[in-house]
């Protein structure tokens, strides 16, 4: 089995990290250490334990308050979700908060998600994927605690982590507190990747991070608070409730998928390197049954693999719709080798690039935001290889990776 092939040292941090104005824990921590000792490795995996099943912790910090919660389908405890538990406990759920891809988590990326009402609990829906992308003081009116509970990538374009930004925002101006329900990243074992430029702000690239930032949810809010980057330099009250028996060098295959677009554990791996293509004329393989597991363009002559994207619950229209694609297939990459990879893979996209037999047209305004630079676009034009690029990473990629050690939750994979 995979999971045993990745047997590493597993820590489990039992505790709860808070942030309120200065940090401090309900227990004493000892300072994450910048490597580990292969001596200690276990016979057996530990199951890994998402902050959310850990209700002796957060459920005593709920009893009498009014609750708002951000989630999506990754929002489940052995099947059933969080939503459903706590309103069976008691919990006095009155709102929630819906991300990119919607609560229900059926929605294209990028569509807009409309405000509603949960058909199954009758809860109030309020979209932060549409005309607000933050809370508004009105949304956040007679809540107490907003809690979030959704499953990442590690990946920053990945949105997700935006909207926690913005909720960590809107409660900080407005005095309300956050709950992270921590997760593992499946892609937490590694950084890579060029960090983002100043004037490629958006909003799938909210801070000056990597491409890959190897932080679950839970240490990127502590990050969040404690690099002030919230508007005016404010701090969120927040707590995060850790995950147990999980490390950053845990192999952590989903129980669900994240979104409609990431089906396996494959997609996932390959989603940090194959989301560049979104910039560019390469279609990643939306409106077929394996999307970000191959690439393809009609105009490309070379491949050894074809593809017709075609409508498709999540990709209603996907890019080159209804059109024969020629292109690779990664679907038979054995998946450790992608794991142990550790580092982005430029060379599907460099070597794309060249083959192309017109590339006046090859990259998008979008490419931009997605790489958070305009440098690595000018680099492949240029002809540079992966390692010459790579090496212009190194230095901001030293300087994150020490802001980063200050944040983390759970023993690291250096």
């Amino acid at each position: 089995m995979l999971k045993n092939t990745f047997l590493t040292l597993f820590f489990a941090f039992t505790f709860i990290q808070c942030q309120s104005g200065e940090s401090h824990s309900t227990n004493d921590v000892t300072p994450i250490q910048d490597s580990i000792s292969d001596n200690s490795v276990p016979e057996v995996q530990k199951e890994v334990t998402a902050g959310s099943a850990r209700f002796e912790e957060y459920l005593p910090l709920l009893e009498g308050k009014t609750i708002a919660m951000v989630v999506n389908p990754t929002s489940e405890i052995n099947g059933e979700h969080l939503v459903d538990i706590l309103l069976k406990k008691g919990i006095s759920i009155k709102k929630i908060f819906a991300p990119e891809h919607g609560f229900r988590g059926k929605a294209d990326a990028g569509a807009i998600i409309k405000d509603g009402k949960d058909i199954k609990t009758g809860l109030p829906i309020k979209s932060l994927y549409g005309k607000n992308k933050k809370p508004t003081a009105a949304d956040l009116k007679g809540i107490d605690y907003v809690i979030f509970d959704i499953q990442d990538v590690g990946a920053r374009f990945y949105t997700y982590i935006s909207t926690m930004h913005y909720i960590m925002e809107a409660c900080a101006e407005n005095k309300k507190s956050v709950i992270v329900l921590d997760r593992p990243n499946p892609n937490g074992h590694y950084v890579d990747g060029p960090i983002r430029a100043a004037n490629q702000k958006s909003f799938v690239g909210m801070h000056a991070i990597p491409i890959v930032h190897g932080m679950t949810v839970g240490e990127y809010a502590q990050m969040i608070n404690g690099e002030k980057w919230l508007k005016n330099g404010l701090k969120c009250d927040l707590t995060v409730i850790a995950c147990q028996n999980y490390n950053h060098n845990t192999f952590y295959e989903l129980p669900i998928k994240p979104s409609p677009n990431l089906p396996n554990i494959r997609s996932i791996y390959l989603y940090p390197s194959l989301c560049l293509f979104e910039g560019t004329v390469v279609s990643i393989g939306r409106g077929t049954s394996t999307p970000f597991q191959i690439y393809g363009n009609p105009s490309y002559q070379e491949g050894d693999f074809n593809f017709t994207p075609k409508p498709t619950e999540g990709a209603t229209n996907p890019k080159h719709n209804n059109k024969n694609c020629n292109g690779y297939s990664m679907l038979n990459i054995d998946l450790e080798t992608l794991r142990n990879e550790r580092q982005l893979n430029l060379d599907y996209l460099i070597d794309f690039y060249k083959k192309m037999p017109v590339k006046a047209k090859f990259f998008n305004s979008f490419f931009k935001k997605l790489a958070g630079t305009t440098q690595l676009e000018k680099d492949i034009k240029a002809g540079k290889s992966a390692t010459e690029i790579r090496e212009s990473w190194q230095e901001g990629l030293i300087e994150f990776k020490n802001i980063r050690k200050k944040y983390l939750l759970y023993q690291d994979f250096e």
